[in-house]
């Protein structure tokens, strides 16, 4: 097995586009088998599937795009929500012809994810989704502890962010979410980097961190899809991540037993690039159960 990140001169010249609201978004497919659904991050992009795309697309058909306002899609000054994330999600799956596929969301994507199984629940959407597999995110907006950073990008001072974050400053803020063992090396921090900053995406950063507030607003309704889901679901989590490690993973056990729940002790806040490998055998097993 290769569990070994895609280098992002492949992944980018593998990237296809389609139109939403007359905004390009950049997307990727590959494999075939039932269609699994990959929702990204915050601040990252798609590319953070890529150490795990190669093994998925043996048995699935893996399907993911960089969401409005990362990566390589387009990242308009303002107009962004989480569910208008979740629209995206919809014209994609459209776009590529899927109405049954799983799901695996990460961070931001966990709450796009939260939203994808509200309408599913009601009837209003994604009746599609058969399973859904949630990666270090704020599942209850309580449970979610911001970094420095994202408290000054949520602040009124918030668009200094596009003029104090510089490449050493990202790497070194960055690497703290992750495990004390598995940090991102310089080139992966790189790789990063370069997809937060296409597309003036630097000036966008604050922008994005409207998805904490979305949580506070939309939180009841989102956490009540967690309940009354009608599909299975699980987390895998990082232990050591301080934004929704080890302390969101108690949470869900105590509130949610429904919900499998497996933790990382010495993974942080990226599982799928700390360590894909044992993140592909949980997800795998859960997926074709």
């Amino acid at each position: 097995m290769s569990f070994e990140s895609i280098p992002l001169s492949s992944w980018a010249q593998d990237r296809k586009y389609f139109d939403f609201e007359g905004q390009k978004i950049a997307y990727w497919t590959a494999g075939t088998g039932k269609p699994l659904l990959l929702i990204h991050g915050y601040p990252t992009a798609a590319w953070d599937w890529s150490f795990m795309w190669t093994e998925l697309a043996k048995t699935r058909r893996v399907i993911a795009c960089d969401m409005l306002g990362f990566g390589y899609s387009d990242k308009p000054k303002s107009g962004y929500s989480i569910h208008r994330q979740a629209d995206i999600q919809a014209a994609l799956l459209k776009h590529c012809d899927v109405t049954t596929f799983d799901a695996l969301v990460h961070d931001y994507g966990v709450s796009v994810g939260q939203e994808l199984l509200a309408r599913r629940n009601e009837q209003s959407g994604f009746e599609g989704l058969e399973k859904l597999c949630f990666l270090n995110g704020g599942l209850f907006p309580e449970q979610h502890r911001p970094r420095g950073l994202q408290k000054l990008g949520i602040s009124p001072f918030g668009w200094l962010m596009g003029y104090i974050v510089n490449r050493p400053r990202f790497g070194k803020a960055f690497s703290q979410i992750f495990g004390e063992n598995s940090k991102p090396s310089v080139d992966e921090l790189d790789t990063f980097w370069h997809l937060m900053t296409q597309n003036s995406g630097k000036h966008r950063m604050h922008t994005l961190l409207h998805y904490i507030k979305d949580r506070q607003l939309h939180g009841d309704r989102w956490v009540n899809a967690l309940a009354k889901s009608e599909v299975p679901l699980k987390i895998i989590n990082g232990g050591q991540d301080p934004v929704s490690g080890k302390h969101l993973y108690e949470a869900v056990v105590k509130r949610m037993p429904h919900i499998q729940a497996t933790l990382f002790e010495d993974v942080g806040h990226y599982p799928q690039t700390e360590a894909p490998e044992r993140v592909f055998d949980e997800a795998m097993k859960f997926f074709d159960a």
